[in-house]
């Protein structure tokens, strides 16, 4: 039995502590605390029973969140902030030595960078303080990390290439919105691609590469090549990989939006003055786009997310297709979400899980894709995630060039 604090009460947030309150086996005491109060409350009613206690924190403010967290005393601090509040919370966990897992890498507010530096470069202290931190652990990265370690230690002597591929064929009835925060959704697609191959990142122009995927129960899905994070931490982990890329499927009417609001300046992460005060357009933006949390009612269609691996096995070549497929309608009978937040906040409360209870364990700063992948893969189905493989048949992201 464990006490939690989850930070962050958007979509995310949601998710995780409604799976949480219904394990009380392990999250015996949670608490959720977001800088709007009003959130964490409407979750801790719905969930009902004063499972949930609620609290205000600024997650920017390092003593506030050290105030709260001595206060609480949890075993865990799961961060479904802001990627630009990752070092402030993990600053705070370090000062009072409590475990620490997110979904997504640090970010900086002024400029869209995304690597695992800043959070890797805090290991031995982490560790010298005897605590750990899970970095990434939501679907992309962290289911991701996860499928990519099950097969290889199950199916593969080496892995040589990596193909992550993510599909909304989702619809949710609205002329534009992002799925999860709009500063981070548009942020990552509006920047340059990247790829691993040969020992070297291949850059590319924003959505330059571009061909059609077929993902299972979907059909085919015009897929576009972006850089993602775990790219960064699975060429690092797996060494033997000769090239990994990641894809993300994109509606024709989502991308005319999104070129119209870039050419118009609205998705530029630089300050402008507006009659006196300085306003980011993309902050701007995301406060006129419906809430991705509001998506859920209504949503129609499925993800579907997976790995597709390819490497030898006792020295014959070897495919491994592994993958989930969640639909909209089913996430939001079961935790009023949507299926993004819905396969992101899952992984989360299994991470946090497998620390708690010693599946996971060490000292230091971890990627997923570095534990034991069985415990995780074994929880996935029980709490929503089911995932289907096929191993030696063509993978469809080798069709179609």
């Amino acid at each position: 039995m464990s006490k939690v604090l989850i930070i962050g009460a958007g979509g995310v947030g949601n998710v995780v502590a409604r799976k949480c309150a219904r394990i009380p086996e392990v999250f015996s005491d949670i608490m959720l605390a977001s800088r709007t109060l009003e959130k964490c409350e409407q979750i801790a009613s719905a969930v009902g029973g004063d499972r949930i206690k609620t609290a205000q924190v600024d997650a920017d403010n390092v003593p506030e969140l050290v105030n709260l967290i001595n206060k609480f005393k949890p075993d865990m601090v799961i961060n479904v902030a802001l990627p630009y509040q990752d070092l402030t919370i993990m600053d705070a966990c370090l000062e009072t030595k409590t475990h620490y897992l997110d979904t997504a890498n640090y970010e900086p507010r002024d400029v869209a960078k995304f690597e695992y530096s800043w959070q890797w470069a805090y290991h031995d202290r982490y560790k010298e303080a005897g605590i750990m931190a899970v970095l990434g652990c939501g679907f992309d990265p962290g289911v991701t990390g996860v499928f990519t370690a099950y097969g290889a230690k199950h199916y593969f002597d080496e892995i040589h290439t990596l193909d992550i591929v993510d599909c909304n064929a989702g619809d949710h009835g609205k002329a534009f919105a992002t799925n999860f925060n709009p500063e981070i959704n548009i942020r990552e697609i509006t920047q340059n691609g990247r790829y691993w191959e040969n020992g070297k990142w291949v850059e590319t122009k924003p959505l330059e590469i571009h061909k059609p995927i077929a993902y299972p129960q979907i059909g085919e899905r015009e897929s576009y090549l972006l850089y993602h994070e775990e790219l960064e931490s699975l060429v690092k982990n797996f060494p033997s990989l000769k090239k990994a890329r990641f894809w993300m499927t994109f509606g024709d009417q989502y991308l005319t939006f999104l070129n119209v609001l870039q050419e118009v300046g609205m998705t530029s992460i630089k300050p402008i003055n507006f009659k006196g005060v300085d306003i980011v357009p993309l902050e701007f933006l995301k406060a006129v786009l419906p809430e991705p949390s509001s998506l859920g009612e209504g949503y129609k269609g499925m993800t579907s997310i997976g790995c597709q691996i390819k490497g030898v096995k006792d020295g014959k070549e070897r495919t491994y297709y592994v993958w989930n497929n969640c639909e909209h309608a089913a996430a939001y009978r079961d935790v009023e979400a949507q299926a993004v937040s819905f396969t992101t906040g899952v992984p989360a409360m299994i991470g946090a899980m497998m620390a708690l209870t010693g599946k996971w364990s060490g000292n230091g700063v971890f990627n997923v894709e570095e534990f034991d992948p069985d415990p995780f893969m074994e929880k996935l189905p029980e709490y929503g995630l089911p995932w289907h493989e096929q191993v030696d048949e063509p993978l469809p992201v080798e069709n179609n060039g």
